[in-house]
């Protein structure tokens, strides 16, 4: 298959949904010799939100340090090759396009299908494989326990910030959504923990006696570096990385930290452009705790500036719960329906603002053309799907979003 029919047929394989368990994700590895080499560090981490930055900042450090590193992140923005970099570098078109071939054939023969998450897991380990990666970071799609990265056996596992999201998935309760998290621990492996909610913490405890896993709590965040990504948050995700690093037994100094820290990146997360009305904040909280975290790292940097929002969601998140700490830093807002089966209607977005007026528009790039017209800055926030459209629109390049 050529890259474009090969990513066309992965994108197909959404129509497989879903399916939560280790079985599939672990059959599929092992039909593709995908586990990783002896001697290979794996770093796994979980959690609500930050897990993306937290990722980033290892992989970084790793790579400051003389490490190959293999990074593995989801979902995508705007190119699928995002999802998997070695030493900073996406997968080839061609590389991506052969190993897919390969993956279809064996899928064909498998029952049930792999889904399109466990087929990425795949191909990104075979790749790291093939690239003789000494240290891989996974960030995990959704939950821990069921979460096709947890087939791969991790050395070193972290937790951030637990909140409340997809609870249709993870649980009602946070105390659910915690043990679904911990669920990453690997007996006699060490595991870290940004600070908790007490149940939350609780429950990390709990799962982490069980498996015999020695786990550390944060004790604060990480002063003393140039931390890139913007955000008190980064610093308690920097001192997360910083552990989960040491923990690997990673070369580990302080040039190699003042290095990896004040070069990470980490698109949609703050990312500000400049833009000659304005600039320009892209932002992909997508519950109500990362809304919360926006508006700190947003009056950090803007004062009492109010910002010209650009609003979307998608079903089965609190709306309303992201919109309200939003609202209160709007002069005004823009909602738009996103392309995708889970949009929201834009009535629903905005009626989920109550005291800031709102104006709705029928495209994205309506949407985008008309806040910045308005003049910055300008804040575009409530879905990763909405920054990645932004940003294609941006750059003038194809989008092609998936769900999972």
């Amino acid at each position: 298959m050529t890259y474009r029919e090969s990513i066309d047929w992965l994108f197909n394989t959404q129509l497989f949904g879903i399916k939560l368990g280790l079985d599939g994700p672990r059959r599929l590895l092992k039909e593709y010799l995908a586990f990783p080499a002896h001697g290979v560090k794996v770093i796994h981490i979980a959690g609500t939100n930050g897990k993306g930055s937290t990722c980033a900042m290892i992989d970084a450090i790793a790579r400051a340090g003389g490490h190959r590193c293999g990074l593995f992140t989801s979902p995508h923005l705007v190119d699928f090759r995002e999802r998997i970099r070695v030493s900073g570098v996406e997968i080839p078109e061609d590389a991506c396009a052969a190993m897919l071939t390969e993956l279809r054939a064996i899928c064909e023969s498998l029952d049930p299908h792999p889904t399109f998450f466990e087929i990425t897991v795949a191909l990104a380990m075979r790749w790291f494989r093939e690239r003789e990666c000494e240290v891989i970071v996974l960030e995990t799609g959704m939950g821990g326990r069921l979460d096709a990265t947890t087939a791969v056996p991790a050395d070193v596992c972290g937790i951030t910030p637990i909140a409340m999201d997809h609870t249709q998935w993870l649980g009602s309760t946070l105390r659910e959504i915690a043990r679904e998290k911990a669920g990453i621990f690997v007996e006699g492996k060490p595991a870290f923990s940004s600070p908790q909610e007490p149940e939350a913490q609780r429950v990390l405890e709990m799962e982490a006696n069980e498996v015999r896993a020695p786990l550390g709590f944060v004790a604060g965040p990480l002063r003393g570096y140039p931390i890139k990504l913007p955000g008190e948050h980064q610093a308690w995700n920097a001192a997360l990385a910083v552990e989960c690093v040491h923990a690997a037994g990673l070369r580990v100094n302080y040039e190699t930290l003042f290095h990896g820290l004040s070069t990470v990146t980490w698109p949609g997360r703050f990312e500000v452009i400049d833009h000659p009305g304005g600039p320009l904040v892209l932002d992909g909280a997508h519950n109500p705790h990362g809304a919360a975290q926006l508006v700190r790292t947003w009056q950090a940097r803007f004062g009492e500036r109010k910002a010209v929002l650009l609003f979307s969601a998608v079903a089965a998140k609190d709306i309303p719960g992201i919109a309200a700490p939003l609202g209160g830093i709007a002069s005004e807002v823009h909602v738009v329906a996103l392309d995708s089966p889970r949009a929201v209607p834009t009535a629903e977005l905005a009626g989920a603002f109550v005291e800031t007026e709102v104006v709705s528009h029928e495209t994205v790039p309506q949407a985008l053309a008309a806040v910045l017209e308005r003049g910055g800055p300008v804040l575009i926030a409530g879905s990763l799907f909405l920054i990645g459209e932004v940003k294609a629109q941006l750059a003038e390049v194809p989008h092609r979003p998936s769900g999972q």
